[in-house]
């Protein structure tokens, strides 16, 4: 896998860019949203991917963060979702990533929102990787109401790991 590329970018248009590594050039599919967020030609980038294999092709696709990849591969886990999906499967999807997205996303009602935000911060600023953050703080009780606590907690479980 290809988890990262950091280089100049060569070729910008409106459905990928290439980015230019010690002569090789890596054609890198991305979204409008990321596009205009990528530096101008001649200019350094590092970009986070997820590298598509297929029959037929090995596509690159683009991502400004770890966390957007992880967003990617968990809607391309949905069956009949690729990264070329259309409109058409739109409302597939929402009804696919209520169940999906629950077990990713930390959502909680009222105060807890904040504090489990900031325990999630705290623990990927120590390392953990994001999605293990976010498993262990769901599991966590509704109770535990501090940030030092939920901290403390998660990173009892994540030692165990």
């Amino acid at each position: 896998m290809i988890s990262h590329l950091e280089g100049k970018i060569l070729d910008k248009n409106d459905k990928f860019f290439v980015v230019d590594i010690n002569g090789v050039g890596y054609k890198v599919f991305s979204h409008s949203g990321i596009l205009v967020k990528i530096p101008e030609i001649g200019q350094t980038v590092k970009i986070w991917t997820h590298l598509c294999v297929r029959e037929d092709a090995m596509d690159l696709y683009g991502f400004l963060n770890n966390e957007e990849v992880d967003f990617f591969e968990t809607l391309i886990s949905i069956s009949g979702i690729g990264p070329r999906s259309g409109r058409k499967t739109a409302q597939r999807l929402i009804l696919e990533l209520k169940t999906k997205l629950a077990k990713t996303v930390v959502l909680e009602k009222g105060g807890r929102f904040k504090e489990m935000g900031d325990a999630f911060e705290a623990l990927v600023s120590l390392g953990y990787k994001a999605g293990d953050v976010r498993n262990i703080l769901n599991e966590l009780p509704k109770e535990m109401e501090s940030v030092e606590d939920k901290v403390k907690a998660a990173l009892k479980k994540l030692g165990r790991g």
